[in-house]
């Protein structure tokens, strides 16, 4: 379903609106400066965050590096998720750059001789989803540390090259920005290890290099895919006259075009996406995303009816027509079933609809995808250096690319055998023929959206493959995978959470469906042995936004993308299909690639959905209707859906007052459940799309929005507040470093706690939004998409985009006010804990001794030393510490156990027996005690309880 859904293709517009100006790349660098010290000083930097996954769906891979002297030790470069290294064949791995500023990933390259790592920043696929860089990133000490080596607004890099004799000699492929135009694009190398460049190859400011490869005998032999694009919000141009195959001789220090014309490579505007394979000196592919239009097919005329045939039908030949094959057609193509021949015959006659309209019912910005079909893959090889090429498929290789070439155009030839060829599409296909004929390869474990490929030069039919889904290994050249997601890389959309004990969360991810796991579901393996993941697939294609009803979390209301929804029944299994339709005559709604939805707190009945208009269901999606007029600037020309809602807020102390953003930048209220509304975006910059609408849940009047100009690769963070229901609006992102906003939730018993997610990051505010405070102990820099706060367990959590979901308990933070902060030294209340007998002691003889612990939160207004004393109520020292305290918030880590001197001064006051544990340690009895904490010249103590 989804490859039919997705959203490329292929015509070429003219953009009305003015560009917003990019953000330079000095104030990206600068703002990365700017969180490194947020970090060092941040109030909450020692609150822990941890990653509850899931892994086992995994995702987007862009490239693979594997050690050619040993195989199972190999690089995993994820599109946002980062560097993951394994030396044990992919049943484990390690996080590698969680160091580094970014986790968005073009390319890598790895010198095994010397350990050296080379990253280019910024994804190469151009997606919705493909994150900008910050340059090119080295280590020389395999990942421990990294060095931004420049190119600071390259954004996205296509391929690294490392001359195999000189690892100082590295030619690197720049895309350059996807939504704007930029000088830093082409071919750049090196000399000196990343010292200085050169910039040796520019075709101008829209067209960047995808592709670099080079002879296996001789790196002087060359080849660069250059792509001309354009990406918009509205419209993405994949191909131009620009796009063609260069060549050098000389190591890349200069270059000449080889796909002139009559070179026998296509060339003109529908030159598309370019991917490069070199067998030899002689001997070079290229798969070509080819977006000129095929030759016309005469068909035989089929008996039934298609859209086509209304285009010009008169009223009368339409009126003549069966009403069979009419029902027929109204019936196959999904018409509501109030529009049946003899009605729609009467709807014609009275002149309120045309013929025409039944083929506009069905077209929209998704549909007219499919209606031009293109050549798409294609198959060039040279046998003479570059300079003429052959095209090797002689039938269209269809279902691999399918309208989304630019996604993929990877090509990879085995190292012993010239015409033993692979593609990489939607499946991974391969050729034993030069190109001409193909199977595939995928299997039933093995994801779709390939991207990254390695064949085993010493052992044929030995491959590692990277797609949407992660990694798979085979040894019989595709016959069988194994699977090894085991880093949590989960791109997720949206998250929500249910009520449950305890609670579950919920997920939709970039390519891999809607997921469900309990938050405190373990992240392990031992699912292979019970056949049980905790995490589990309810919905496929893109995962979308998640409601669930808090009267029954069996009811959950989910979909993909572009709009497509249903109501699932986790108990029975059964959903039912609720995309609202537009009316015969009307124009085709317009629905965003992440629709946005939303169950009303007053009543778990009533469903809100926002196509370009909203939508409201009073009964569960069975029956909509349309409670607005167009809410968007109207849409725009172009291939991708746009001029559609982004996000929908209700407030809680008023049924009806409702809140809708846009993508092209508009926000509206209605106070009277939708019949008015009311423009409030006036005054906020143009165009941008409107990425949170939020409406307070402490005050009637107050509501929240955040603006996103990623699409204008504006990364300006955009927050606002209002408290006179949008009239009047503040900016409230004050001291959060450049980077776009995503996701802002206000916590629900804490007017003044806010936390805000970026596309680098997390920031918590205590004082609404005058400042922010960075918040990511323990996440790495990576885009995070949604926040959720789970209001019983008071845990905030947090849907990333490359790293899955991670969790924090901020019940802490919820009692953080200007009292606390005014104050030298606040401990905080802390919850009893249960007496085991088994502390410090096994199970059985192999497993692990059970520990307890005890985690004491206090703040300090100052950094100095603190000491920190556990007595018993009538005074006796048990145990104590001493601990270096931050300005903040700290946290103290109890063991239960008793010091030596503790254990003898409690036995001095108390005639009983203490059993020392297994692991050598006494632990406290039943009983009640106190945590004494002095800090900043100032004491203050806690009780608690070891209950039975």
């Amino acid at each position: 379903m989804k490859k039919l859904l997705c959203f490329c293709l292929i015509l070429v517009f003219q953009n009305a609106l003015a560009q917003q100006p990019s953000t330079a790349s000095e104030k990206v660098m600068k703002a990365l400066a700017q969180k490194t010290e947020m970090a060092k000083t941040s109030l909450v930097k020692n609150i822990p965050i941890k990653n509850i996954g899931p892994s086992v769906m995994s995702g987007r891979v862009v490239d693979i590096e594997v050690n050619p002297e040993d195989p199972t030790e190999f690089y995993v470069a994820y599109a946002s998720g980062g560097l993951w290294h394994t030396t044990s064949n992919g049943i484990s791995f390690e996080p590698i750059l969680d160091n580094s500023n970014t986790q968005n990933i073009g390319d890598i390259a790895v010198d095994w001789k010397t350990g050296t790592i080379w990253v280019g920043t910024g994804e190469n696929n151009s997606s919705r989803s493909s994150y900008a860089g910050i340059g090119i990133l080295k280590s020389t000490d395999k990942g421990k540390t990294w060095q931004n080596m420049g190119l600071h607004d390259s954004h996205h890099i296509g391929r690294i090259l490392i001359n195999p004799n000189n690892p100082n000699d590295v030619v690197v492929g720049v895309t350059g920005h996807l939504y704007s135009p930029n000088q830093e694009r082409g071919i750049y190398k090196t000399m000196d290890g990343g010292n200085t460049w050169t910039r040796t190859l520019f075709v101008n400011d829209a067209t960047g290099i995808i592709d670099v490869a080079h002879s296996p005998n001789n790196f002087n032999i060359q080849y660069a895919a250059a792509w001309e694009k354009d990406r918009k919000a509205w419209n993405f141009s994949g191909n131009g006259a620009a796009s063609g195959i260069y060549k050098s001789v000389d190591g890349g220090a200069s270059w000449s075009l080889v796909t002139s014309e009559g070179s026998g490579f296509p060339t003109g505007d529908g030159v598309g996406r370019i991917g490069l394979a070199v067998f030899d000196d002689n001997t070079v592919y290229a798969v070509h995303d080819s977006q000129f239009r095929r030759e016309q097919e005469s068909k035989k005329k089929e008996d039934g009816l298609t859209k086509d045939d209304f285009k010009s039908m008169s009223t009368e030949t339409f009126l003549a027509l069966d009403d069979k094959k009419l029902n027929d057609y109204l019936k196959t193509n999904g018409f509501q079933e109030k529009y049946r021949a003899e009605n729609v015959k009467q709807m014609v006659r009275s002149g309120s609809v045309k013929p025409i309209d039944l083929t506009k019912y069905l077209e929209n910005a998704n549909s007219l995808l499919f209606d031009t079909p293109v050549i798409g893959a294609e198959v060039y090889r040279s046998d003479n250096a570059g300079t003429t090429w052959t095209k090797m498929n002689q039938d269209y290789i269809d279902d691999l690319f399918y309208s989304y070439g630019y996604y993929f155009a990877q090509i990879r030839v085995d190292p012993n055998n010239k015409d033993h060829i692979y593609l990489a599409g939607v499946p991974l296909i391969k050729s034993e023929d030069g190109g001409n004929t193909y199977t595939s390869i995928n299997k039933e474990n093995v994801h779709a959206d390939h991207h990254a490929l390695w064949i085993n030069p010493k052992k044929p039919g030995h491959l590692i493959n990277g797609n949407d889904g992660g990694v798979n290994i085979t040894y019989d050249d595709g016959d069988n995978w194994m699977k090894n997601n085991s880093p949590t890389v989960g791109q997720f959309y949206a998250i929500s959470v249910d009520h449950e004990k305890p609670y579950n969360v919920y997920g939709g991810l970039q390519d891999n469906g809607v997921w469900k796991g309990a938050h405190n579901s373990e992240e392990n393996r031992h699912w292979h042995q019970t056949g049980k993941n905790p995490w589990k697939m309810i919905m496929g294609g893109d995962g979308m936004q998640v409601q669930i009803d808090n009267r029954n979390s069996d009811i959950v209301y989910t979909g993909f993308q572009f709009g497509n929804y249903y109501r699932l029944n986790l108990d029975d299994g059964s959903q039912k299909y609720i995309q609202p339709k537009h009316e015969l005559g009307e124009s085709p709604y317009r629905f965003n690639w992440q629709t946005p939805i939303l169950l009303s707190q007053h009543n778990q009945d009533i469903l809100y959905l926002g196509g370009n208009k909203l939508h409201r269901s009073m009964n569960q999606g069975d029956d909509w209707e349309a409670i607005s007029n167009d809410l968007t600037q109207g849409g725009r020309k172009g291939n991708v859906a746009y001029g559609t809602l982004t996000s929908i807020s209700e407030s809680p102390f008023k049924f009806g007052l409702i809140y809708t953003g846009s993508d092209d930048g508009l926000v509206h209220v209605s106070k009277n459940a939708g019949g008015s509304w009311e423009k409030v975006s006036n005054s906020f910059p143009k165009d941008l799309w409107v990425s949170e609408v939020a409406a307070s849940k402490h005050k009637k009047e107050r509501v929240y929005v955040t603006l996103n100009g990623y699409r204008w690769d504006d990364f300006t963070p955009y927050i606002y507040v209002s408290e006179d229901y949008g009239k009047s609006w503040k900016t409230i992102s004050s001291n959060i470093p450049s980077s776009p906003v995503n996701a802002l939730a206000e916590d629900p018993e804490n007017e003044n706690l806010l936390f805000a997610g970026t596309d680098n990051g997390l920031y918590v505010s205590f004082n609404r939004g005058q400042s922010w405070e960075l918040f990511q102990n323990g996440i790495p820099n990576v885009a995070i998409h949604d926040l959720v706060i789970q209001p019983e367990a008071k845990h905030l959590l947090v849907g990333t985009h490359g790293r899955s979901i991670y969790k924090a308990d901020i019940s802490t933070l919820q009692q953080m006010n200007s009292d606390v902060i005014s104050k030298d030294l606040v401990v905080f209340d802390a919850e009893n804990i249960k007496h085991s007998k088994n502390w410090g002691n096994t199970s059985y003889t192999w497993s692990k001794p059970n520990t307890p612990g005890l985690d004491v939160n206090f703040y300090c207004s100052a950094a100095g030393p603190c000491t920190a004393k556990v007595m018993t109520l009538d005074g006796t020292e048990v145990s104590s510490t001493t601990m270096q305290a931050d300005k903040g918030l700290n946290i103290l880590s109890y063991d239960m156990a008793f010091s030596k001197k503790g254990k003898s001064n409690f036995l001095k006051k108390n005639k009983m027996k203490l059993e020392e544990a297994k692991n050598g340690k006494t632990y406290l009895p039943q009983g009640n005690y106190e945590v004494e904490i002095s800090a900043n010249g100032k004491t203050e103590k806690l009780e608690f309880k070891i209950e039975e």
